[in-house]
């Protein structure tokens, strides 16, 4: 099947990266691998410009009745005019587009994240746990029953705002530390 000049361009340069550092022994820097990048966002976001006679096998067309069926088993609404059908259709192929140029990567190597945190070494020393650090609660507890099992001790914190602050203080009426509303019946 022939292709389009515009999909054998990014079919090169797709190719033309990997084909360089899989001859090399020797693993590429940074500064090789950055200076020219192998895809872009509007490359990931919508496919490659097709011509009618030579569509390439992997851009698959969605049919109306897979996207009616995909949007029962969503739950979601049907669309109401052709145009809107037509709209649905080409998001979903732009969406299956993305998730395909994705699952394209090669992962080899590549731990699978566990958390979105900072990995460093100086996070990891700021979010350790030190019995240092737990020496003052420890403090705190006392040992109680026959086996000796710690109990925390619960201190009472003052605040002095607390004290001070009038809740009922700005109530129309009010009796003793209640305020009072006044209703009728109608």
């Amino acid at each position: 099947m022939p292709l389009c000049t515009s999909c054998r361009c990014l079919l090169r340069r797709a190719l033309r990266p990997r084909q360089r550092f899989l001859s090399t022994s020797s693993k590429p820097s940074p500064a090789e691998m950055l200076s020219k990048p192998t895809w872009s966002v509007r490359s990931l976001r919508h496919p490659p410009p097709t011509t009618t006679a030579a569509a390439p096998a992997a851009t698959e067309k969605i049919t109306s009745s897979q996207l009616h069926h995909l949007l029962r088993l969503a739950a979601l609404p049907l669309p109401q005019t052709p145009s809107e059908e037509n709209t649905m259709i080409s998001t979903l192929q732009d969406q299956l587009h993305f998730v395909r140029a994705v699952q394209r990567v090669d992962t080899t190597g590549v731990e699978p994240l566990r958390a979105i945190q900072d990995e460093t070494e100086e996070a990891r020393r700021e979010n350790t746990i030190t019995l240092a650090d737990m020496q003052g609660l420890l403090d705190a507890e006392e040992h109680v029953g026959h086996y000796q099992r710690p109990r925390r001790v619960r201190t009472r914190i003052e605040d002095e705002s607390s004290e001070k602050w009038d809740v009922v203080g700005t109530a129309g009426r009010k009796a003793g530390k209640y305020f009072v509303v006044e209703s009728r019946k109608t």
